[in-house]
């Protein structure tokens, strides 16, 4: 799990948020505790407790007094759509600058994505 370029807290966050993306971590479902995370990461427990109040801040998670962290109802839909913007400025924007330089207009561009991605499921 360790990746040095980015704070454990960070990835401890991140970690929760994919569980939350994909579905396992289904809305008004519990979330693990700081403890279990710590334990399962082997961490110290105020740097999980760090992430969790990340996504608390975020609105991803919400506290139900004495019985622990759970998903927000709309956390997925919201994380998505964080995920699908910072999607579009780390890569289509770069890739529609690109497309730009060597003259592709949206036609040419879009026939190279379906050949890539159909290449991808073929794999």
């Amino acid at each position: 799990m360790v990746d040095d370029s980015k704070a454990l807290f960070l990835q401890i966050a991140e970690r929760v948020e994919d569980s939350i993306v994909d579905g396992s971590l289904a809305e008004d479902s519990q979330a693990p505790s700081t403890n279990e995370l710590a334990a399962f990461y082997r961490i110290n427990p105020a740097t999980a407790a760090k992430g969790i109040s990340l996504l608390v801040d975020k609105g991803v998670l919400h506290k139900r007094r004495g019985i622990g962290m759970f998903v927000a109802p709309g956390a997925r839909r919201a994380l998505i759509a964080e995920r699908r913007a910072a999607f579009a400025t780390n890569y289509l924007d770069p890739l529609a600058a690109e497309a730009h330089k060597l003259g592709l207009d949206v036609d040419e561009l879009t026939q190279l994505l379906r050949e890539r991605f159909t290449e991808r499921t073929k794999a």
